[in-house]
């Protein structure tokens, strides 16, 4: 069960024909008068895009751009497991894990990829260059469908991502997590800690979202914002999250039949948690990108099935929200990228000033591989170049 198979994506006509099939036939509602973002998608905005979804956007070219990236799957404790695999021309190049988190895939690293492998070709220095791996989370993309409850335990997916590094023969590598791939990356250095080198993270507010309020007294002005902005979130912006939390099978029945549905419950997210400086996420990311990424929960069905990890996953938080400042083991150095759009606050982060590396950055937010590619390349590259 330890082979590891070359992948390639192939979604059925038949699966495509359906999701244009339901998308015409989507019964829209009326909205309120005067009311906007505040109360969710505006049905203007979804229906603009999900016309563009079904009349315009080319699935058949962003899967044949996909499948020019080396992918494969193999079995780890009883879950199919999918991911990216590109190794570097260059010969000293440092093998590198990636994670991403929710809503999600290894989609969002596509741009990347290129610099970080080869930065030769991009302008940059060979002696910078890395093997990527890319997993997809259980529950997400092509690691599905789910084998059995309790893919949503980080731990658990920290010791599959041990063992994946294990059987692609890296003895030593770097690993970079967001959101919940962020909690991910920071437990492969509890529980891998002798070969994994250093631990770089961004997106971390989000991954530890529940909480009481920050006292704002003592605050820097930037800090301040972030910290309102946090306070914010907590009382009007984790809706999504209590739901999946709390009742994802309920919800997921309308993620897995209604391809607006899901259009709506992820495009909410990239346009909340993307660089506050844009109003529209397309004016954040690439809307083809964020389309791939939102047809790949669709195809594959990763609406429901994630939100069953979400909801197994917070069992963990719960448990982790308790550790005292300090009371968690000593591992390999770690390292922040913070963004614009990101509301981590170095004070209450990193009171005893223990991180290696801490940078932040006006631009970007909470994908940062997709909005700002170039500032998390150039992050990654400074973090891990000290490292042996």
């Amino acid at each position: 069960m330890t082979e590891i198979k070359p992948f390639r994506i192939d979604i059925p006509q038949a699966d495509l024909d359906d999701l244009h099939d339901r998308l015409a036939r989507t019964r829209w509602p009326r909205e309120v008068p005067g009311t906007g973002w505040e109360r969710g998608v505006p049905v203007d905005y979804l229906r603009e895009l999900a016309t563009y979804w079904a009349e315009e956007f080319d699935w058949r070219a962003q899967e044949a751009e996909l499948n020019e990236i080396p992918q494969f799957t193999t079995e780890i404790d009883g879950q199919r497991l999918h991911f990216l695999h590109v190794r570097s021309p260059e010969p000293g190049a440092r093998p590198l894990l990636l994670t991403h988190g929710w809503p999600s895939s290894p989609i969002e690293f596509l741009r990347v990829i290129g610099p970080l492998t080869d930065p030769r070709a991009h302008g940059g220095d060979p002696a910078d260059a890395f093997h990527v791996v890319i997993p997809s989370l259980p529950g997400y993309g092509f690691s599905t469908p789910l084998a059995e409850a309790g893919w949503g335990n980080l731990f658990r997916v920290a010791q599959a991502w041990a063992e994946l590094m294990r059987r692609l023969d890296y003895p030593r590598y770097g690993v970079q997590g967001t959101d919940v791939g962020a909690g991910i990356a920071s437990l492969l250095g509890m529980v891998d800690g002798e070969r994994v080198t250093g631990v770089h993270l961004t997106g971390t507010a989000a991954a530890m979202p529940f909480g009481p309020p920050i006292e704002l007294d003592g605050l820097s002005a930037a800090d301040r914002a972030k910290a309102e902005r946090f306070n914010r979130t907590q009382q009007d912006g984790l809706g999504y999250l209590h739901m999946q939390s709390t009742r994802p099978q309920t919800l997921g029945y309308g993620l897995h039949d209604s391809p607006v549905a899901q259009l709506a419950w992820m495009a909410e997210k990239f346009r909340d948690w993307t660089d506050p400086a844009h109003d529209l996420p397309e004016k954040a990311i690439d809307r083809d990108q964020m389309l791939t990424a939102i047809s790949l929960f669709w195809f594959t069905g990763a609406g429901m099935s994630s939100a069953h990890t979400t909801y197994e996953g917070m069992q963990v938080y719960r448990e982790m929200a308790g550790w005292e400042q300090g009371e968690a083991p000593a591992g390999p150095p770690v390292g922040y990228a913070v963004f614009a759009g990101d509301d981590t606050i170095r004070a209450l982060t990193d009171p005893a000033g223990n991180l290696t590396h801490w940078s932040e950055f006006d631009r970007g937010g909470h994908f940062p591989a997709m909005e700002v590619p170039d500032l998390l390349t150039g992050d990654l590259r400074r973090f891990f170049a000290g490292l042996a």
